[in-house]
């Protein structure tokens, strides 16, 4: 699918986009891949790793229209990854997160429908299902323009779609180098929000080539979900540190017990496949698609009424040995 195509990448430099281009230059032979981000140190240290001749590094803003014009000038292929994502951070300021988030994911689907972008996937968050704190309900807006930018094309083919998942392993904010900071500084106790909070778990690499599966099987429109497992927080830091206590420290701002990916309310739109689910979109102006049916023929079903995909509620429970191992595999990949 990338072979000799265009690549564009917003917050490119990010846990995600690191390791969506290692991906592809192992596995595809991309005309360019396109790095398109704020932090030039970030930028120059990320050409230091990737220093293939398809690579390419823009500086700019998702704020700013113009330069994401120009900058996707032949694109083929859009990954948005850039957005304001700490909780707290975004409380605080909350303009700021609704000038990246919302206008600027605007922004980004004005430039892929001027350039005829083949293909769009934003990335989402399980905390743009009913919101709490505004980065998740920034998300949750941003998803939706997303979805309805399938409805304004007009004449050009661009489709939009959006992948949706959980807590990431590894990536910056995650807990888990949080935990094995405080654990390698001596510290005889992990804070805990609440010995119950689940969250949903998937690995970078699980999420960057669910990522690359949605490419192939978007029609446009769809939210991908994809099925992963649930683990509770206080399980987590067991595993990591079965010698060391557990303090709680209660919930913070904006922060939920337990974190949901396919909505109750929802339910009418959701589609379960072998795995993963797809929220279907709420209106369809200009196309009429059979989204029970995927662009690789992989068919999919009703879920029934009521049906709720929840951390709390999850089939699949990560075990502490598997954790351990998903950790160990995480960090061979990042040397």
């Amino acid at each position: 699918m990338f072979n000799k195509k265009n690549i564009f990448i917003t917050g490119g430099t990010g846990s995600f986009g690191k390791r969506f281009v290692k991906t592809l230059l192992e596995n595809y032979s991309p005309n360019k891949i396109i790095v398109y981000s704020r932090d030039e140190l970030k930028q120059y240290e990320m050409a230091q790793q990737f220093h293939h001749p398809c690579m390419r590094y823009f500086i700019g803003d998702v704020r700013d229209l113009p330069r994401l014009q120009k900058a996707m000038k032949d694109v083929d292929f859009v990954v948005h990854a850039a957005a304001l994502k700490h909780v707290p951070i975004a409380e605080y300021n909350p303009m700021e997160c609704i000038k990246t988030n919302i206008m600027g994911a605007q922004n980004v689907i004005d430039a892929c429908i001027d350039n005829r972008v083949q293909k769009v996937i934003a990335l989402s968050t399980d905390k743009a299902a009913s919101p709490i704190n505004l980065y998740g309900a920034s998300k949750l807006a941003s998803d939706k323009l997303f979805v309805a930018a399938n409805n304004i094309t007009g004449g050009a083919s661009t489709h939009f779609s959006v992948v949706r998942y959980g807590n990431v392993l590894g990536s910056r904010g995650s807990v888990v180098p949080y935990f094995q900071k405080l654990i390698d500084s001596g510290e005889k106790s992990l804070p805990i929000t609440d010995p119950n909070m689940t969250r949903f778990w998937i690995t970078l690499q699980e999420g960057v080539e669910f990522v690359i599966k949605s490419f192939e099987r978007m029609h446009g429109g769809e939210t991908f979900i994809p099925k992963i497992p649930s683990m509770k927080m206080s399980d987590m830091a067991t595993a990591m540190a079965p010698k060391l206590q557990q303090h709680i420290i209660g919930i913070r701002p904006g922060e939920k017990l337990h974190e949901v990916m396919c909505p109750q309310n929802d339910a009418h739109l959701t589609l379960e496949f072998n795995d993963h689910y797809v929220i279907k979109p709420t209106i369809q102006f200009t196309q009429k698609v059979d989204f029970s049916r995927n662009a690789l023929g992989e068919k999919g079903k009703e879920v029934t009424p009521g049906f709720e995909y929840s951390s709390e509620k999850n089939h699949v429970w990560l075990s502490g040995d598997e954790l351990l191992e998903k950790i160990k595999l995480t960090q061979q990949d990042e040397q």
